[in-house]
C-alpha cells in the first residue's frame, strides 16, 4: 500500500475512538452560530489531548492513556433503517465527494520509487511524466531523485479511510460507535439555566430508554450527563455567570459541570485581526457527519462544500449523477470486460458522451464565493482556544475518563459473579484459556445466523461491552482476553455476525498490544472478512476489516498478503471502493522486497478503469499515466494503445483537449496492431476531438499526426517537366523525378560539367563554380541553397505513409512557405535593406482552404483530393511558381484529413449515426492541420569536436534562391536512331529552341562518347565538285563525287592534306587553354554547337544536322549528353545552365577489319612517288554480321588512309567486280602499296597535317576528308598519341632532320632511333555500304572502320579486344627504383638495314665453250633508321643444309668477298657483284650476309639483318 501520514497504531486509535453526544439550548447555539459554527463542530478541532490520561485497571494497576481523541457530534434522531450493510446513495455521494476533492496538490514535492530497472513517479507530476507526449520525463525524474526516494502517497485513499470509518452506522453487534457521554449545553443567557438543564436532560433519557428512536445508540444505561453552562464575553453578564456556575457545581458537582467562555471580541473587531481557522479542514467530515450517512439527506450543504474544496473545479461528479451504479441498483456493465474498448454507447467515455460533454453547457457558477468568504471563529480569540481546549482536558480527564473506568469496574464485577469464578477477572484467565479448547468450525458448516440478536442484558454483550471500553481506552491486554472469551461464547451460539466483530477486535487487540506478546492472528481477520462478505453480506463492515487488516500486514511487510487481500475484497457493488483497493495493491506490488512492477502497471489499469466507471475521471487519467510508465517503449503495443486511448478520452473528459490530441496521436503514429476496425474507431475520436480544439484555437495549424511523412525522402526538382515526345522529334531526357538517383552517374555528370566549364572559361575551373543540380535529395550535396530561377516550377516530391489498416483522405494539399524578397539587380548594400527583410508567408490563407494564397508572389498548387490506400505508401508532387527574385523557404505541409466510411463506427452505434447532431459515419469527419518538413541534414564529421559529438549540418534542398531570368534550352532529335551497326554512319538532326525571354548564347555539349556524333566543321570549303548520282537516290551521309569516266578502280588515289584542328580535335586544344573559334572545341569531348549569330533570341529554334557513327563494340551503350549555355546577360547569380540527355544505342556486329604492314623488297627508280620508300598493306575484311541484323551483303566501297608520313598509293590486286562484295561470314583480302609522302609536303607548315589518300573501288569516290568521314576519324576512341609508347612521343617531328643521332644521346635515342625504322603510323579507313531489307524495300547503309598500323609486320584489328580485369595490386610502401633503361631488342637491330638484289631472272651461258658462267648482281642497301648506320657485308657464307643443297645449286661469289660502309640516314647505296656458276640449274643468290650497328656505339656488335626472300636465277646451257 501507498505511504500513509499516520502509524498503523494512530490510525486504528483514530479509527475507534469514545464517541460523545451534544444536546445544546437555542440559545447556546446562538451563541456559537455568531462564529458560523455549531457546538460540536466549535470543539472539533480540540478533541485531541495534548497530555497523557491516567486511569487504573480492575486489577487496580495504574494505566497511562496517550493521545486519546474524543469525537463530539450533535444528536440526531432518525428513523432506524434496515442493517443490510449496503451503503446508501447519500453515503456514497458523499465518499466519492471526498476523494474527487483530494487531488494530487500541483508544486509538491514529487515522490520517485524505484522499483527494479524503473523510476516510478507517482505524484503529483506524476501526469507530465508518464504521458507519450512528455519527451523529458527521464530528465525529469533524474532531477526529482537526486539523493533519496521517497515513498508514494495516496491522500485521496486516506480521506476516503477516515470519511468512510467515521461514518460507520452503529451496529447492535458492537459499541465501538455507541456514545458514552453527553454534553448538556445551556447558555448564560437563559432565565433559568437550571431548569433549561434539567429539560435537556430529561430529553436526553427520553432519547435513550423511551424506545421511539433506535438511533443514536449509547453505550450503557446510566450514560454520563455533563452539564456546559456557555456563556457569551461580549454580552452576558460574567457576574452572573459564574454565580450560575457555582449553584451548578452545588447540585452536580464540581466534576460535573464547566463554564466556558467564549465570543471575547466582536466579529467586526475580528474583521482588523488575522486568527488561525483550525475549523476548516473539519468541514467536510462534519457535514459527513451531520448527514449521518441516512437515506435523503439535504444535499445544500454538501455540495457547497464539495465546491469549496474542489481544486480543479471540474463537474466529475455530474456524470457520476446520471449513473447510479454504487447503490442498490446494480450497475448495466456487468458483463464488459475492465479493459474493453469498444464499449456501448452508453458507457461513459463513448464518442457519444464525448460529444455530451463537448455540445453541453458549462455548469453555472455555484455560489462559491460565499463559502470561500465565510470565515470560522470570528468571535474567537487565542484566549477562547486556549478556554475551549482546557475544557475538552477537564471533561475528558474529569469526567469521561473516570465514567469509563467505572463502567469497566462494574461490568468486570459482573461478569465474575455470573461465572462464579474468582473476584477478578485477570485471575480466571488462564483457565478461561489454559486448555481444553473447542475447535473452531469453519464457516462453511455454521448456518446463516447473522439474525440472530441477544437481548441487551445478556451476558454476551457484557464481555464484547467491556471489551470495547477497555479497547477505546487504550487497556489492549484486557481488551483482547474478553474479545477471545466473547468470540468462543458468539461460535458456540453461532451468532456469525457477532464473532465476526469479536475475530476482528481480537486481531487488532493482538496488534496493538504493547511489546507483541503473541503474533498478529491474520486468520482471524480473514475468518471475520469472509463472515461479513459471505454470511453476513455486510460489504461495510468487511471493507472496514479489510482496511484495517491491510493496514497491518503492511506494517509488516507482508505486501503480497495485503494485495492479495485488497483484490479479494474487489467487486462489482462499489466501483469507487474497487478502485482504491486495487490502486492500493498495485502499491503494494512495487513495496515488495523483489518489486512487482508489471503487476503493479495491470492493477493501475483496473484501478483507472474503476475510477473511470465511478465517475473519477481525474483519478482514472492519472492511474492510466502512471501505469503508462511501465508499459511504455516495451513493445506492447495493444496495451500502450489501452492506455493512450483511454488517457485520450479521459482528458477530453476533463476538457484537456491539448492532451487528449496528443493522446490520440500517439496510437495513430505507432505501427499499431489493432484491427482495422479498431483502428477506423480510434481516428474517428482523434479527428472528433481535434475538431473540437481547432475550433476553440484558431490561431496557428496545429501538427496531424497522419499521414507519416518520410521527410529525408522528401525531393525537389527546379525547373518545368520535360516533354517526352513532340511528334516526330524526340525531346532530350534531362533530369525527371521519376528517375532513380545513381551516385556515379550523378559523378559522371559533374565531371562532364566541370569539362565544358574548363573548355568555356579557357581552361580553367573557376574558384566559385557549382555544378548544376536539377533535382536534390537525401543522396546529393545539400549543404548550400540551390538556386532556382524565376518563372520556373519547383516541383517537391513528398513520401506519404498510412500506418493504418484504414484508408485516408487528404483534400486541399499545398505546400506552405515564407519568402523574403531580394532584387538581386540592385547593388549589394541595398539587398539587406528593411523592405527586403519582411518575411510574406501563406500560412494565414492555407489555414482556410480554397482561398487565394499570395499567388502574386508565389503560385501555390492545390491538389484537391490525395487518396491512400490502407498501409500504402504514395508521392504527392507539389508545385510552386515563384513570380518574384528572393529567399524561399518551404515550410511544410497543408491539408485536411478525413476519414472516410469505411473506417468503421465501432464506437457510434446505429442510432447516433442517424442523428443530425455531429459528424455521420458514413459523412465522415475532416480537419484541418499541418506537418512541418524537417529534415536532418548530414552529420559532421571533419574536426575533432565533431567526431567526438553528434552534430548535423544544414540540409537547404527546401530552401532555394530565387534568381532572375536565365536562358531555358530545349533540344529535340529528328530521325535519331536507336539501332546501328558497329561503325555505321547516320546522318540526325537536332533542333534547338529557347523557350525563355532572355537570349542564349556559347551553346556547347559534353559527351562521355565523343566519337559517336559529330555536327561537322564549317571551317572547311568542300571542293564544289558535281555529287554523284546515286548519293542524292540513297541519301548518303557522305561527300561522295563521280569517278571520271575510264578511271580503273583501285588507281591512283586521290590525296588531301588537312589538320586535326579544322575538326576539332587538334592537340593544342586540350584543357591548356585555346579554344578553337567556330566548330572547334574548348577540350577534349567538347563540341561548340555553331549557331547562326552565335546566340539564340527568346522564342526562336535552329535545326542543325548532326552525324552518328555506331560504337564498334556490339552490345547496348549508354551514351550521355550535356548541353551547357550561358545567358547573354552576363553577372547574373547563376552563370550557365546545362540540359542532360541519355540515349541508348543497341550497336550489331557488321565487318571486322585486320591489316598488316610489310616492307616492298623492290626499288624501283622510274616512279617519284616511290622513290622515297614504299611498303606493302595487306588488308583483311570478314563479314562477321548476324543474319537476324537482316544485312543481305557488304560491299567495300573504298579504302583510305590518313597519316603524316605515308599515304595508300594504289591497289595491287583490284577485283574484276567494280566493288568487293561480301555475303555472310565471307573474307576478303586485299593488298595495297603504300608510299612516304612527297618531302615537298613534309614542310615544317604541314608537319601537323593528315594527308588522306582515297582509293575508291567502286563508281564513287567518297571525300574522307571532309565531314564526317574525317571527323569520326579525328573522334575515334583510341587516338594514336594515347596507343604510342612514350619514347614514340619524343621522337616525333624528327621527319625533317637528315642528320643522324647527336654524339651526346644514350640509350634513350638508341631505343627511340632503332623503334623509329620499324614504326608506321597509318591509319585504314575501309568504308562499306550495306544493303539490308526493310518493310519488303532495300535500304543502303554506310559506314567506315578504323585499322591502326603502328608496327611493320605486326598485325592491327578494327576490333579493340576488352581489357582483362586487373589483378589487385599491393601497397608499396618504398619508392621504387627507376626501370632500367631498356635496349634495343635483337629483333629491333635486324631492321636497320632493308636489302634488295637486281639480277636477271635467268642466263644463258654456253658451258661448252667456257666452263665459267660469271653473272653481275647488283646488291641495294637502304637505311631505315633516322642515324648513320655502320655495314658489314660478308659473302664468304654457303648453304651447307643438305635440304638446300638439293633444291639449289651450289655457285661462288668473285671478286672481294667482305665490305665494309657506313650509310647515313635514310641513304641507299648499291654494291656489283659477280656470281660463278659451274653448271646450268636454278640458283639462290640469297646468301650474302648483312650485318650492321650504329654508328656511335662503338661498344655494340653488328646485328645480322633480315635477308629478302630467296632470290633464284636460272641458268641455262646455250648449246
Amino acid at each position: 500500500m501507498a505511504q500513509c501520514v499516520q502509524s498503523v497504531q494512530e490510525f486504528i486509535q483514530d479509527s475507534f475512538v469514545p464517541m460523545v453526544a451534544v444536546l445544546c439550548s437555542e440559545d447556546a447555539e446562538k451563541v456559537t452560530r455568531k462564529n458560523n459554527l455549531n457546538f460540536s463542530e466549535l470543539l472539533r478541532p480540540f478533541c485531541r489531548l495534548t497530555s497523557e490520561g491516567h486511569m487504573r485497571d480492575p486489577s487496580n494497576q495504574l494505566q497511562v492513556v496517550k493521545n486519546l481523541r474524543i469525537s463530539v457530534h450533535n444528536v440526531v434522531t432518525r428513523p432506524s433503517v434496515p442493517s443490510s450493510g449496503v451503503p446508501g446513495h447519500a453515503h456514497r455521494r458523499l465518499l466519492s465527494e471526498v476523494v474527487l476533492t483530494c487531488q494530487p496538490a500541483e508544486g509538491g514535492v514529487a515522490n520517485v520509487i524505484t522499483a527494479g530497472d524503473y523510476d516510478l513517479n507517482i505524484s503529483d507530476r506524476s501526469l507530465k511524466a508518464s504521458v507519450p507526449w512528455y519527451s523529458d520525463w527521464r530528465d525529469t525524474l533524474t532531477e526529482l531523485s537526486t539523493s533519496k526516494h521517497y515513498t508514494a502517497t495516496t491522500p485521496w485513499f486516506e480521506a476516503y479511510r477516515e470519511s468512510f470509518l467515521q461514518s460507520m452506522p452503529a451496529s447492535d453487534h458492537e459499541f465501538l460507535n455507541h456514545y458514552l457521554a453527553c454534553l448538556l449545553v445551556v447558555s448564560s443567557s437563559e432565565a433559568v439555566p437550571v431548569e433549561k438543564f434539567l429539560k435537556l436532560s430529561q430529553e436526553q433519557h427520553r432519547i435513550q430508554h423511551s424506545g421511539e428512536y433506535t438511533n443514536p445508540k449509547w453505550f450503557i444505561p446510566n450514560t454520563l450527563k455533563y452539564y456546559v453552562l456557555l456563556h457569551d464575553m461580549s454580552q452576558g453578564d460574567e457576574q452572573r455567570a459564574d454565580s450560575v456556575y457555582e449553584d451548578m457545581k452545588q447540585r452536580y458537582g464540581a466534576q460535573g459541570c464547566y463554564l466556558l467562555k467564549v465570543n471575547s471580541r466582536t466579529a467586526a473587531a475580528g474583521a482588523d485581526e488575522q486568527i488561525p481557522d483550525p475549523w476548516s479542514q473539519y468541514l467536510h467530515k462534519s457535514s459527513l457527519q451531520s448527514q449521518d450517512q441516512y437515506e435523503d439527506p439535504a444535499p445544500v450543504v454538501v455540495n457547497n462544500t464539495a465546491v469549496e474544496n474542489n481544486v480543479g473545479g471540474t463537474s466529475e461528479v455530474d456524470g457520476h449523477d446520471s449513473d447510479e451504479k454504487d447503490g442498490v441498483l446494480v450497475n448495466s456493465l456487468d458483463n464488459t470486460h475492465p479493459l474493453q474498448l469498444d464499449t456501448p454507447s452508453d458507457t461513459p467515455g463513448s464518442l457519444d458522451a464525448l460529444r455530451a460533454v463537448a455540445v453541453e453547457t458549462k455548469p453555472p457558477p455555484l455560489a462559491t464565493g460565499v463559502a470561500a468568504a465565510t470565515s470560522h471563529g470570528a468571535c474567537l480569540t487565542l484566549n477562547d482556544h486556549d478556554r475551549i481546549r482546557l475544557f475538552i482536558q477537564e471533561f475528558t480527564f474529569r469526567g469521561l475518563l473516570p465514567h469509563i473506568e467505572k463502567n469497566i469496574r462494574q461490568l468486570n464485577d459482573q461478569l465474575v459473579s455470573r461465572k462464579g469464578l474468582s473476584r477478578s477477572l485477570f485471575s480466571a484467565t488462564k483457565k478461561w484459556f489454559g486448555g481444553g479448547k473447542v475447535p473452531e468450525k469453519s464457516i462453511a458448516e455454521l448456518k446463516n445466523t447473522s439474525g440472530l440478536l441477544y437481548p441487551p442484558e445478556a451476558p454476551e454483550l457484557q464481555i464484547r461491552k467491556m471489551a470495547d471500553l477497555c479497547f477505546l481506552v487504550q487497556l489492549y491486554d484486557l481488551a483482547y482476553s474478553c474479545y477471545h472469551t466473547a468470540k468462543k461464547d458468539f461460535l458456540s451460539d453461532q451468532a456469525m455476525l457477532y464473532a465476526a466483530g469479536a475475530l476482528e477486535m481480537a486481531a487488532v487487540s493482538a496488534f496493538l498490544q504493547v511489546g507483541a506478546p503473541r503474533p498478529y492472528p491474520a486468520h482471524y481477520m480473514d475468518t471475520a472478512i469472509q463472515t461479513y462478505r459471505d454470511v453476513s453480506k455486510n460489504m461495510v463492515l468487511a471493507e472496514r476489516c479489510a482496511l484495517l487488516s491491510a493496514e497491518v500486514l503492511k506494517s509488516q511487510a507482508k505486501y503480497s498478503d495485503a494485495a492479495t487481500l485488497l483484490i479479494k475484497m474487489t467487486s462489482e457493488d462499489s466501483d469507487l471502493r474497487s478502485a482504491l483497493l486495487l490502486e492500493q495493491a498495485a502499491h503494494c506490488f512495487i513495496n515488495m522486497r523483489n518489486p512487482m512492477v508489471r503487476k503493479f502497471a495491470f492493477h493501475m489499469i483496473l484501478a483507472g478503469h474503476r475510477f473511470s466507471k465511478a465517475g473519477q475521471k481525474r483519478h482514472a487519467l492519472r492511474c492510466y499515466c502512471q501505469a503508462m510508465q511501465v508499459y511504455k517503449g516495451k513493445g506492447w503495443s495493444l496495451a500502450e494503445d489501452h492506455i493512450n486511448f483511454t488517457i485520450g478520452r479521459q482528458s477530453f473528459t476533463l476538457r484537456q483537449p491539448e492532451n487528449a490530441v496528443t493522446a490520440f496521436r500517439h496510437i495513430l503514429t505507432n505501427d499499431s496492431q489493432q484491427t482495422s476496425t479498431q483502428q477506423g474507431a480510434f481516428l474517428r475520436e482523434y479527428l472528433y476531438v481535434y475538431k473540437n480544439v481547432t475550433g476553440a484555437c484558431e490561431v496557428a495549424l496545429p501538427q496531424l499526426p497522419l499521414p507519416c511523412i518520410n521527410s529525408s525522402a522528401t525531393r525537389v526538382y527546379f525547373g518545368h517537366e520535360r516533354r517526352l515526345a513532340e511528334g516526330e522529334k524526340q525531346a532530350a531526357t534531362h533530369v525527371s523525378l521519376d528517375q532513380e538517383f545513381d551516385r556515379d552517374l550523378a559523378a559522371m555528370w559533374q565531371d562532364l560539367e566541370e569539362q565544358v566549364v574548363a573548355a568555356a572559361k579557357r581552361g580553367v575551373v573557376p574558384a566559385t563554380f557549382q555544378s548544376t543540380q536539377c533535382y536534390l535529395n537525401s543522396q546529393t550535396d545539400n549543404l548550400r541553397f540551390p538556386l532556382a530561377v524565376v518563372e520556373e516550377p519547383i516541383i517537391v516530391e513528398v513520401v506519404f505513409r498510412n500506418p493504418l489498416k484504414v484508408p485516408l483522405v487528404l483534400s486541399d494539399l499545398s505546400l506552405l512557405w515564407k519568402f523574403t524578397l531580394k532584387d538581386f539587380n540592385r547593388p549589394q548594400p541595398q539587398e539587406d535593406s528593411v523592405g527586403d527583410a519582411v518575411p510574406i508567408s501563406n500560412e494565414k490563407e492555407a489555414s482556410v482552404p480554397r482561398t487565394s494564397q499570395k499567388d502574386d508572389v508565389i503560385a501555390t498548387e492545390v491538389i484537391p483530393e490525395f487518396y491512400l490506400s490502407p498501409e500504402e505508401t504514395k508521392l504527392a508532387r507539389l508545385k510552386l511558381l515563384p513570380h518574384q527574385t528572393g529567399q524561399l523557404n518551404i515550410l511544410g505541409l497543408v491539408y485536411n484529413l478525413a476519414s472516410t466510411s469505411s473506417t468503421g463506427d465501432t464506437t457510434i452505434n446505429s442510432t447516433a449515426a442517424s442523428q443530425t447532431e455531429g459528424p455521420s459515419a458514413a459523412e465522415g469527419t475532416s480537419v484541418r492541420g499541418r506537418q512541418d518538413l524537417e529534415i536532418q541534414g548530414p552529420r559532421l564529421n571533419q574536426t575533432k569536436e565533431e567526431k567526438t559529438s553528434v552534430s548535423h549540418g544544414p540540409d537547404r534542398r527546401l530552401d532555394p534562391t530565387i534568381t532572375p531570368p536565365m536562358p531555358l534550352l530545349e533540344v529535340f532529335f529528328l530521325q535519331f536512331p536507336t539501332a546501328l551497326l558497329c561503325g555505321e554512319i547516320r546522318k540526325a538532326y537536332v533542333e534547338f529552341c529557347n523557350m525563355s525571354r532572355v537570349t542564349l548564347c556559347g551553346l556547347r555539349v559534353a559527351s562521355t562518347h565523343p566519337d559517336f556524333f559529330t555536327f561537322g566543321s564549317s571551317s572547311l570549303a568542300t571542293p564544289l565538285t558535281p555529287l554523284s548520282p546515286t548519293s542524292f537516290e540513297n541519301c548518303s551521309a557522305y561527300k561522295t563525287l563521280a569517278t571520271p569516266p575510264g578511271a580503273t578502280p583501285g588507281s591512283v588515289a586521290a590525296v588531301t592534306l588537312v589538320s586535326e584542328g579544322d575538326f576539332g580535335s587538334g592537340t593544342g586544344t586540350g584543357l591548356r587553354g585555346g579554344g578553337v573559334s567556330g566548330a572547334g572545341t574548348g577540350g577534349k569531348g567538347i563540341t561548340e554547337i555553331p549557331l547562326g549569330e552565335g546566340t539564340l533570341k527568346p522564342g526562336e529554334s535552329t535545326q542543325l544536322p548532326m552525324w552518328l557513327r555506331g560504337p564498334d563494340q556490339e552490345g547496348v551503350h549508354e551514351i550521355h549528353f550535356l548541353f551547357y549555355y550561358e545567358s547573354a546577360e552576363k553577372g547574373g547569380k547563376i552563370s550557365h545552365r546545362v540540359l542532360r540527355h541519355t540515349v541508348f544505342i543497341c550497336a550489331s556486329r557488321s565487318l571486322s577489319v585486320r591489316a598488316t604492314a610489310c616492307r616492298s623488297n623492290t626499288l624501283p627508280e622510274e616512279e617519284e612517288e616511290e622513290r622515297n620508300g614504299s611498303m606493302l598493306v595487306f588488308v583483311d575484311v570478314e563479314n562477321i554480321n548476324s543474319s537476324e541484323a537482316g544485312v543481305r551483303e557488304f560491299h567495300i566501297a573504298q579504302v583510305s588512309s590518313s597519316s603524316k608520313q605515308w599515304r595508300l598509293h594504289k591497289c595491287i590486286n583490284p577485283a574484276e567486280d567494280k566493288d568487293c562484295k561480301l555475303t555472310s561470314r565471307e573474307r576478303g583480302k586485299l593488298c595495297f602499296r603504300a608510299t612516304r609522302c612527297k618531302p615537298l609536303q613534309v614542310t615544317l607548315k604541314a608537319a601537323e597535317k593528315y594527308t588522306f589518300a582515297d582509293l575508291s573501288l567502286g563508281n564513287e569516290l567518297i571525300i574522307t576528308s571532309t565531314t564526317p568521314c574525317a571527323d569520326f576519324f579525328f573522334r575515334r576512341c583510341q587516338p594514336l598519341e594515347s596507343l604510342r609508347p612514350p619514347v614514340a612521343m619524343e621522337t616525333q617531328g624528327r621527319h625533317s632532320r637528315s642528320q643522324g643521332v647527336g654524339h651526346g644521346g644514350g640509350d634513350k635515342d638508341i631505343a627511340g632511333v632503332v623503334r623509329k625504322c620499324n614504326e608506321v603510323d597509318l591509319d585504314i579507313i575501309i568504308l562499306w555500304k550495306a544493303f539490308v531489307v526493310e518493310d519488303n524495300k532495300q535500304v543502303i547503309l554506310e559506314g567506315q572502320l578504323h585499322v591502326a598500323l603502328q608496327t611493320i609486320d605486326k598485325e592491327a584489328c578494327s576490333l579493340t579486344h576488352k581489357e582483362e580485369a586487373q589483378e589487385m595490386v599491393l601497397l608499396k610502401f618504398k619508392p621504387e627504383l627507376p626501370p632500367p633503361m631498356t635496349r634495343p631488342s635483337m629483333e629491333q637491330l635486324s631492321h636497320l638495314i632493308k636489302t634488295n638484289l637486281q639480277y636477271p631472272e635467268s642466263y644463258s651461258h654456253p658451258f661448252n665453250q667456257k666452263s665459267l658462267c660469271m653473272v653481275p648482281v647488283t646488291l641495294t642497301l637502304s637505311n631505315c633508321s633516322l642515324a648513320q648506320v655502320d655495314v658489314i657485308i660478308d659473302l664468304r657464307h654457303k648453304t651447307t643444309s643438305p635440304e638446300s643443297l638439293e633444291v639449289h645449286g651450289s655457285f661462288t661469289w668473285l671478286g672481294q668477298t667482305q665490305f665494309k660502309m657506313q650509310l647515313g640516314a635514310q641513304e641507299v647505296m648499291r654494291v656489283q657483284l659477280r656470281a660463278c656458276f659451274l653448271h646450268a640449274g636454278v640458283y639462290n643468290l640469297g646468301t650474302p650476309r648483312v650485318f650492321a650497328k650504329l654508328a656511335d656505339q662503338g661498344a655494340m656488335c653488328e646485328t645480322s639483318q633480315q635477308t629478302a626472300t630467296p632470290a633464284l636465277i636460272i641458268i641455262i646451257n646455250s648449246t
